[in-house]
């Protein structure tokens, strides 16, 4: 990161925080929500569910893959911090979407000299891997008890849809 960059990232939260007044907030959500999505910066979880800070917690990875620390996430969000329900939210336009996955692979590992044993998580239809996901965290042994739900977030419009 440039030291401009930096310097005008930590002027912004010399602001933020001379009107902090979150200092109070718990670690539990107040909503019992864990929601498991994608890190694409469109998505903002709070807002397009109507939620404050505080309200749900979040976990993001690349594509709202139910990887194994995705899956770390959500067992801490379940039993420690009381979380009841479980969002998987996967959205249009994703990266993940129709990624070459061992091409990918192979590039970086010309780029770098090194092969990697990392997977992407790359998948070919939208909805079919959201239920994947789903399927997953409910066929956890841990996780299983948890009502857990699939949505594709449309980037284009704002909207969440289920998927069933």
């Amino acid at each position: 990161m440039g030291t401009d960059r930096l310097n005008r990232l930590l002027a912004a939260n010399r602001d933020f925080s001379a009107g902090f007044d979150r200092g109070q907030l718990q670690a539990p959500p107040r909503e019992r929500l864990a929601v498991l999505t994608c890190m694409d910066c469109r998505i903002s979880v709070e807002e397009l569910f109507g939620l404050g800070v505080g309200d749900v917690a979040v976990v993001r990875n690349a594509g709202a893959v139910a990887s194994d620390d995705a899956l770390r996430s959500l067992l801490v969000t379940r039993h420690v911090l009381g979380t009841q329900e479980i969002i998987v939210m996967a959205h249009t336009g994703c990266g993940l979407l129709g990624l070459d996955d061992a091409g990918l692979q192979q590039r970086l590992t010309s780029e770098f000299g090194q092969p990697s044993a990392t997977t992407f998580g790359s998948f070919d239809d939208l909805e079919t891997h959201v239920r994947d996901q789903v399927a997953r965290i409910r066929a956890h042994p841990w996780l299983g008890d948890a009502p857990v739900h699939g949505l594709v977030y449309e980037v284009e419009t704002g909207r969440a849809r289920p998927v069933g």
